[in-house]
C-alpha cells in the first residue's frame, strides 16, 4: 500500500487537484507527464465554457466512504470500467501517469486499471 493516501484519478476541477490530462476529440485522455496542480486562476479559465471534467482529468485525495463511489471497501469506477471493457480491447502501452504509485485505481486492479485509465472522462452526464 502507499505511504500516502490514495489519490483518487477521477476528481473535480478545484485548487489543489492535479491535472491529469487533457480529454481529446477521441474520447481518450493524454496524460500529463509531470504532476501538475491546479490553483484558483486555472479553475476559474477552465470553468468558462464546457464542463472543466468534460476537457480534463483530474486527481486528488481519495475519500472512501465519503464518495457514492465508494463500495465498503474499494473504488466501484474502475471495476464497473473493467468489467464494461474486455482486458483485449485495452491499450497494451501503459499511459504516463503522475500519480500512478498512489492512485486508488492502480493500488486495487493494478496495469489493467492503468491500461484502462485513459478511456474514462469523469463528466459524461448530459449537460
Amino acid at each position: 500500500m502507499a505511504a500516502e493516501p490514495a489519490l483518487c484519478p477521477s476528481g473535480r476541477c478545484k485548487p489543489g487537484a492535479i491535472l491529469l490530462g487533457i480529454v481529446l476529440s477521441n474520447g481518450s485522455v493524454a496524460f500529463a507527464k509531470d504532476r501538475i496542480v491546479v490553483d484558483r486562476e486555472f479553475v476559474d479559465a477552465a470553468q468558462k465554457g464546457r464542463d472543466p471534467e468534460r476537457r480534463f482529468r483530474f486527481g486528488g485525495s481519495c475519500i472512501q466512504s465519503a464518495c457514492r463511489q465508494w463500495t465498503g471497501d474499494r473504488c466501484g469506477v474502475i471495476d464497473e470500467v473493467l468489467d464494461a471493457i474486455p482486458e483485449a480491447a485495452l491499450p497494451s502501452d501503459l499511459p504516463e501517469c503522475s500519480i500512478r504509485p498512489d492512485c486508488r485505481w492502480y493500488l486495487q486492479s493494478g496495469e489493467t486499471a492503468c491500461r484502462a485509465c485513459p478511456l474514462v472522462v469523469t463528466e459524461t452526464r448530459a449537460a
